[in-house]
Parts: structure tokens; sequence; C-alpha cells
């Protein structure tokens, strides 16, 4: 579950489709309820998904957004993912490495350098940035050794891929000499298609027949969910319901806010099965995705899904995703922190179904020609076999 892992997911399944042995290394699955799932509590897991290989190592899970506890997590599975690939891994040609969690980096280059294989190092945010700007690290010696690494993972790696525009003119502004290659965020956008709508899907849910707004993802620090609860404090005297599906660290609270404030517009779903997401998606009205702050060169995947299908879109946002928003006209773009300007897009989308209408069959439109995620794989791939026969960069 998650953006990366669907978009990797994704790159292996293609990869293995064309011929090429591919294997995954990755923790033992414990996202988003931050404990080992049930099925895998064993020291190493070997299994096949398709024609992908995956090795899965240990983790020392945990669902605590504080620096620490996080910070272990990512060294205990940095650690782990070392030792049994060294061990367990083949020659390879190219290796990718996902960042964050930006310590894998290390780990990454020297199973590079023991299975003389080109490294890519993908990164789907910006670390140390997006920490400082969450408040997770300030100036100290620690974000410093952050910055450290950041550069030695650039400079080292054959590649660096770069999950949007914003990630790549950073590094390519700050690393000139670096290689980068455009590995942006998309959908497959015959999953998540409007075709997927169904009529009772949300009276069956919700009981009843309020404009739905949802939003289905991590309920994380990175969100800043409580601005829809407190948006939705605002609304309960409109024909509207707001449905945060998902589960993450900062769901209890969030419950608890609504709770306190006697908000009964607002519903909270479980985490649901893969492939119930698409008609969940579909079958709602408007697609509310939102950012706690502006995050140096994210672009939630939310965004694409709801694009794709067919919904519009109340995204709480700047920089890069506001202006994929405003040049598509898929839907209506608020500031961080603006929660009346998130109430009063709400609202008026949940009064004006031509808006909705209009709004969504844009969205539909640009996902379809701009962010379908088969083309833009298959175009990284063609990077990969480029990649694969350049030398390994670094001593």
């Amino acid at each position: 579950m998650g953006a990366p892992q669907a978009r990797l997911s994704e790159l292996a399944a293609r990869l293995a489709e064309l011929g090429h042995e591919t294997l995954v290394l990755t923790a033992l699955p414990n996202y988003p309820q931050g404990r080992i799932h049930e099925g895998y509590r064993r020291l190493l897991v070997s299994e096949q998904q398709g024609d992908v290989s995956v090795l899965r190592t240990p983790i020392w899970p945990t669902k605590s957004v504080s620096l620490i506890p996080r910070t272990a997590s990512y060294l205990s599975f940095a650690l782990s993912s070392l030792v049994v690939g060294a061990v367990r891994l083949p020659r390879l040609d190219v290796l990718i490495t996902e960042s964050p969690p930006l310590p894998l980096g290390l780990t990454g280059f020297l199973l590079s350098r023991l299975k003389r294989a080109r490294w890519v190092f993908n990164v789907s945010d910006l670390w140390p940035e997006t920490a400082i700007a969450l408040g997770s690290l300030g100036n100290g010696r620690l974000t410093r050794l952050a910055y450290r690494l950041e550069a030695f993972c650039y400079r080292r790696a054959s590649a660096v891929s770069c999950q949007s525009r914003e990630i790549e003119e950073s590094i390519n502004e700050r690393f000139p000499q670096v290689r980068t290659i455009s590995f942006v965020n998309g959908t497959d956008t015959d999953r998540f298609s409007p075709a997927r709508r169904s009529e009772t899907f949300w009276q069956d849910r919700v009981g009843d027949d309020r404009t739905i707004a949802v939003y289905a993802g991590l309920h994380g620090a990175c969100q800043g969910l409580d601005q829809l609860i407190e948006a939705a404090e605002e609304l309960q005297d409109d024909r509207l319901r707001l449905v945060l599906v998902g589960d993450g660290p900062e769901k209890e609270a969030l419950v608890e806010s609504a709770g306190r404030r006697r908000l009964g517009n607002v519903t909270f779903l479980e985490p649901q099965p893969k492939d119930a997401v698409p008609a969940l998606l579909a079958s709602a009205d408007i697609a509310v995705v939102p950012l706690r702050t502006r995050l140096p060169g994210a672009v939630p995947s939310k965004l694409y899904e709801a694009m794709a299908s067919g919904l519009p879109v109340v995204l709480v946002a700047e920089g890069e995703p506001a202006e994929i928003l405003r040049s598509t006209k898929a839907g209506i773009a608020v500031s961080p922190g603006d929660v009346k300007g998130l109430a009063d897009a709400l609202r008026r989308l949940a009064e004006s179904e031509d808006e909705r209408d209009e709004l969504g069959a844009a969205a539909r439109a640009a996902a379809v020609e701009r962010f379908d995620r088969r083309p833009i794989v298959d175009r990284f791939i063609d990077e990969l076999k480029r990649v694969s026969i350049t030398r390994p960069a670094g001593p």
C-alpha cells in the first residue's frame, strides 16, 4: 500500500513482462498499521508475485511519527537488507534504491558495488528538505549529516530518477554534474476510471444521499487531515458528507477531534481492499487531496487517481500539484492552512453538479493524455537500458 509501492510494483511487473529478470528486496509488510502483517512474522520471506521474485527482510516497525523511532525503523531495514542482499542477491545489471528513507541510500550504494551493478537512486521525496518543512528536523548535526548523505547518494549514483519536475529541477540546480532521469508519478487509467462507478456504493456504506467528498490514503503528518475536520465543522449545515478512508499515525487523533466537535457529516472507514479502491473513488462526487504544508517536489499520487476516476479535485497544496490542477482545469486548489477556502471550495462543488461534471471530465481527459502510468513506465525502462550500458559512477 502507498504511492511509491504502487509505482514500483508497476515497474517491476512491466520489467518482468518484457522479459527482464526482476527481483525486489524489501521489508516484511507493516504499513500503515506499524506492525508486521499476519502470515509474515518470520525472519525472512521469499515469495513470487507473478513473474517478480520478492525477498522480504526484517524491520523494526513503528507507527510513531517521531524522529527517533522512525529513524530506528529505517535503519533496521537498511541493515537487514544490506546483510541479506549481500548473501542472497545475484549479480545485477541495475540496482534501483527507493528514497525516502534516505539511509537506504548507503545500503544501495554498498550492494551496487558488491554486485557490480549500475546504481539508480530513485527520489520520490526530497530529504532532508521534506523533514525540515514538516518540522521533524532542525538545523543541528543530524540535519547536516543528512545533507551529506543526500549529496553522497546523488554523486555516487549512475543516475538519479525523479518523481516530479520540482525534484529534478532542485537536484539539477544543486548538483549539475549528476545525471537525472524522469520517473514521474501517474496512475493506471484503466483501473481508475469513471466506468467503475456504482450508484449504490456509498449509499450502502454511509446510508444517506448527501454529496460525497472522499479522502482515501494515509492518515499521517504530511497530509494535514486536521484541515478537513476543521472545514467539516463549517459545513455541518450543507448537504455534504466528508469520508476519510484509511489508517495511519494521525487517525486516532482525527477521530477524537471529530467526536469532540460532534461532526455528523464526517465518516471514517478502515483501509479498503486494493481491488475496492477504484470503485470507491469513481462512486464519490468530489476527491479531496490535502497536504499540511508546501513540501518541496511532492505531488500526491492521489491527485492522479482522482483525476483518472473522473472526479473534480479539491486540492490543498501549492507548487507543482497546484500547477497541474490549474493547467488541466481539473478542480480547485487552495493554500495549506486556508480552512475557509477549503470549506468554500467543497460547498461550491457540492452545490453544482454541472461544475462537478465539467471539472471531472477535464480531469479524466488529462489523466489519460498526460499521466497514464504504462507509457511513463516504458519510457523509464528505456532510460534504465541506457544506464545499464554505462560505467558505474564513482570509484
